[in-house]
C-alpha cells in the first residue's frame, strides 16, 4: 500500500491509499476515484493538461512511480519540463524526474506527494 498526498494551493490536501503496482492504477484514476480535481483532458498522454510534480515522502525510496512512457517523454519535452539530457540520464541511472503526466504514471509501493 502506498500513501499518495495530493496538494494544491487552491484545495485542501488529501491523502489516499493506492494499491501499488496494479498496472491500471494511474495517478489520474486515483485522483478521480477520490474526487481530487487534477486537471485533465485527453486522459491518454497526448495533451499534457494533467502534468503534476511528484516528490518522494520517504527519502530512502525515491523511485516515484514506474518508468516514463514514450508518450510522457514526448509531451514533457514539448512542455519544457524535461530536457534531452534528463532523458539520457534516466536511461543510465534510472533516476526519477519530478514532472509526470497523471494519466500515465503508475503508482509504486512508496509514499509520494503530488502537486497539481
Amino acid at each position: 500500500m502506498a500513501l499518495v498526498t495530493f496538494t494544491s494551493p487552491e484545495y485542501k490536501d488529501k491523502t489516499v491509499y493506492a494499491v501499488a503496482g496494479s498496472h491500471t492504477e494511474t495517478l489520474l484514476k486515483l485522483a478521480k476515484e477520490h474526487k481530487v480535481p487534477v486537471h485533465h483532458d485527453c486522459q491518454d498522454g497526448e495533451c499534457g493538461h494533467c502534468v503534476v510534480r511528484v516528490s518522494s515522502v520517504d527519502n530512502k525510496n525515491q523511485r516515484m512511480g514506474g518508468p516514463l512512457t514514450d508518450k510522457e517523454i514526448t509531451v514533457l519535452r514539448q512542455l519544457g519540463k524535461l530536457t534531452k539530457d534528463q532523458v539520457d540520464q534516466m536511461a543510465v541511472d534510472d533516476l526519477p524526474v519530478e514532472w509526470r503526466l497523471a494519466c500515465q504514471m503508475i503508482v509504486r509501493d512508496e509514499d509520494i506527494l503530488v502537486e497539481y
